[in-house]
């Protein structure tokens, strides 16, 4: 990246350091960065507190932020897989030297996963957030749980789903922390700027259009899915609300499969349908399917047949980037069109959704079943009562 000639693009590093220092302005959400991209000028499009956030970055030279921000991705991500290695295998695998080559293996590879890569490219903020998700799992502590995930869903919205994985696991402490946090966050961004806070959450929120194409390759969300598949937005209609009905059906299921230890599996399951439900999830924010991929090869069912069929589904796709390769294909972000089979393909990530939720239901029984001896009917002695 630092030897090409548009190798430090960073697009989106651009929004947020350049963004952010119109923090003190009434023109935030009026900024757009278009310097690399004349076809879609990208505007500011996060909360006021992620502004908030960013602004002293502002103040230095962007190339020390850009290779700073680069080596922070690559070791966020290795926190990342070292916590899902924690989670899957005990405290005792982070002492072992064979799976402390694995962690390094598997951040390795992962830099290679589409949407990590992407992540990269544009200087996105995921795998930090991300990272706040998996110490927030990771750690027993209600308040630091809570403000963890009130404080990346602070400076990005989509991270609020993980308020799920609390309820999941009944930790009421951290849920209402978590939303007392995210409380605190927009009542913060309102005293530093009340104008352009009101104007966000007044106007702007969930506005899709302004985020970009809903139908574009790159949103791999259920409603990128069948706006492609149906040939137009589907919006927030009888079709995305069936499909939400669906994936909110098979995720209860798959979770009530999973052991009663099993954490990441939970939060994957959570994290999994946010990006579904969301209007728009870009293929930047799937690197979620990294701890997936570690959970069916090294999780409590890894044994159970299918789970590797799956974890090589994900590194197929991913490794490939199959909405990087669809998006030569589509003559416009802007176009929402009828591809047949082009349409199928670039749903992978929806398709592959669907697939594990329905194994895990399936392997969850298999794995209760063989756990559980049948019950012995036979004819016996009767049973005297124990004082």
């Amino acid at each position: 990246m630092l030897l090409t000639p548009n190798g430090m693009n960073l697009v989106d590093l651009h929004v947020y350091v350049d963004g952010s220092a119109a923090l003190l302005t009434d023109h935030l959400y009026d900024f757009t960065y278009a310097e690399k991209t004349p076809d879609f000028p990208l505007p500011f499009t996060y909360p006021p507190f992620a502004a908030v956030v960013f602004y002293p970055l502002h103040f230095l030279p962007f190339t020390v932020v850009a290779v700073l921000w680069l080596f922070a991705i690559v070791a966020a991500l290795y926190w990342v897989v070292r916590i899902c290695f924690e989670l899957l295998l005990g405290p005792e695998a982070l002492r072992d030297p064979g799976r402390r080559t694995a962690m390094v293996g598997w951040t390795a590879v992962g830099l290679w996963f589409e949407p990590v890569r992407t992540t990269i490219d544009y200087g996105q903020v995921n795998v930090f957030l991300m990272l706040g998700v998996m110490i927030a799992i990771r750690s027993t502590r209600w308040w630091l749980s809570g403000a963890l995930v009130g404080v990346v869903a602070g400076i990005k919205l989509t991270p609020a789903i993980s308020g799920l994985y609390f309820v999941a696991r009944r930790r009421w402490a951290a849920v209402a922390w978590s939303a007392a946090v995210f409380g605190l966050t927009v009542g913060a961004s309102f005293l530093i700027n009340p104008a352009e806070t009101r104007r966000y959450f007044g106007t702007l929120l969930g506005d899709a259009d302004r985020i970009g194409p809903v139908g574009s390759v790159w949103n791999q969300s259920l409603r990128g899915a069948l706006s492609r598949l149906l040939g137009s937005d589907v919006g927030t209609g009888p079709w995305w609300i069936a499909g939400v009905l669906v994936i909110a059906t098979l995720g209860w299921f798959a979770w009530r499969s999973l052991r009663r230890d099993d954490l990441l599996g939970t939060a994957l399951i959570v994290q999994l349908f946010g990006l579904m439900v969301s209007p728009i999830s870009w293929s930047h924010h799937w690197g979620w399917l990294l701890p997936a991929v570690l959970w069916l090869l090294y999780g409590p069912f890894r044994d159970v047949p299918g789970a590797r069929i799956l974890a090589g589904y994900w590194l197929l796709t991913t490794l490939i980037g199959a909405p990087w390769v669809l998006s030569f294909l589509q003559d416009s972000i802007w176009t929402i069109s009828r591809w047949g089979v082009w349409s199928w393909l670039g749903a992978v990530d929806t398709i592959g959704v669907l697939a594990l939720y329905g194994w895990t239901i399936w392997a969850g029984r298999r794995t209760a079943a063989r756990v559980s001896p049948p019950a012995d009917l036979s004819p016996g002695p009767a049973i005297r009562p124990v004082p």
